[in-house]
């Protein structure tokens, strides 16, 4: 049979939205693609399952629902007379399909350990070109919304803004995984007040409340979710064993990894040396090579790997206190006073246990304004537009301090 008839339009099945359908057959066969096919086992987000057991979707389950909700933002606007033809329409699919692409293992958790200095977007990207040269071309108008450079404005910010397409999927989304029903919004109505001005994606005034319910929500999940104390001691633990672990590897130790994870933790990764084959390599790393490597690492020789990785597999985490100023020399003093005695001789190892660092969430940018469509035909900042004080107060950037370290100071 060939391949056409094989690849006939399919639909899935979503938990939020119900059927899903696929548009065309170049969208099937980049979903069909292994690149893609990846996203099935990196979380969409990190270790949180370790707080909302329910956390245990993917990046495929968000890339897919985003799909959706672009098909649904094309039609709504296609209803106001905005023409988007369908090259567009495809690309803008693909655009965000694949927008998340680059993630790595664990997401955001270990965006910064497996590579350094190069952002999911970039890799995302790389994903991208490449593709674009297995599907001679048709990937090409899709990249150029995707960075931002199409003639139309308003198809990167249905891309990327602080009301994407992306966002009303991540926040539903995750609502409905960890069952936080204070990040649960409407999709669907803040999609049906979309509206485009002089190139602009904007809001109509009557969707003005469901703007304000959105960045409340945003605002809640960050602090509730993706910023919880244990999700956050789970983390910084992710990354001290990949630290560790490069570390042991860089000393000449021979550390049990499969061949993806092994090519990480050996060869120091850029911006300036991400090539064609860190991409392939990059394509075969996933959570479960390092969660399978983790659960080798409990019974290392080397005594902080092993310790750290017990932890995580075993969820014995490092207590995290957070507040909103730094945490004073004393209170640092006489917790490190305490560990250094239960370490004893391996005092010198400290900074694997007790640590310090920060979090800052910023719900809502003036800087890249959510314009709001008036019934006379202006554009308004929703800070200005609205009447609700609590927007002004979102758009302060909240810093908190956290200081982590072994609860009851027993690490042997």
């Amino acid at each position: 049979m060939s391949k056409s008839k094989t690849n006939k339009l399919k639909i899935l099945n979503d938990p939020i939205y119900g059927l899903v359908s696929i548009p065309n057959s170049l969208i099937f066969d980049i979903i069909e693609h292994k690149y893609f096919q990846r996203l099935r086992r990196i979380s969409q987000m990190g270790l949180t399952n370790l707080v909302y057991p329910g956390a245990h979707h993917t990046r495929f389950h968000h890339a897919i629902g985003c799909m959706h909700l672009m098909q649904k933002a094309i039609q709504a606007l296609r209803l106001k007379d905005i023409h988007i033809s369908e090259d567009e329409s495809t690309a803008l699919c693909i655009a965000i399909l694949l927008h998340d692409i680059g993630h790595g293992a664990f997401s955001h958790a270990l965006e910064y350990s497996i590579v350094n200095g190069i952002t999911h977007e970039e890799i995302s990207l790389f994903f991208m070109k490449e593709l674009n040269k297995e599907f001679k071309g048709k990937l090409s108008l899709a990249i150029e919304i995707f960075e931002g450079k199409y003639e139309r404005t308003f198809f990167h910010q249905l891309i990327s803004s602080q009301l994407d397409i992306d966002r009303l999927d991540y926040l539903q989304r995750d609502s409905f995984y960890t069952g936080v029903a204070e990040g649960n919004i409407s999709s669907d109505r803040l999609i049906a007040m979309m509206n485009v001005k002089n190139d602009e994606l904007v809001i109509e005034e009557k969707g003005i409340y469901s703007v304000e319910k959105f960045l409340i929500a945003r605002r809640l999940m960050y602090w509730q979710v993706y910023l919880h104390k244990t999700s956050l001691s789970a983390e910084s633990l992710l990354v001290r064993i990949l630290q560790r672990a490069k570390l042991l590897t860089k000393e000449g130790n021979t550390i049990p990894a499969n061949t993806a994870l092994s090519y990480f933790l050996k060869t120091p990764i850029d911006r300036n040396n991400f090539n064609l084959e860190t991409l392939k390599m990059f394509a075969k790393l996933d959570d479960y090579d390092v969660l399978s490597a983790i659960k080798e690492w409990c019974s290392n020789e080397d005594f902080v790997l092993s310790k750290l990785s017990q932890m995580l597999i075993n969820r014995k985490l490092l207590k995290l206190d957070l507040q909103r100023k730094p945490f004073s020399e004393s209170y640092k003093n006489k917790i490190e006073a305490k560990v250094k005695k239960k370490l004893g001789e391996r005092a010198s190892d400290l900074s694997c246990f007790v640590f310090e660092d920060r979090v800052s969430n910023q719900a809502y940018n003036k800087k890249k304004p959510i314009k709001i469509l008036t019934k006379k035909g202006k554009l308004k900042d929703i800070a200005k537009a609205s009447d609700n004080l609590n927007i002004e107060t979102l758009s302060v950037p909240v810093v908190k301090y956290y200081y982590c370290y072994p609860k009851n100071f027993a690490l042997i």
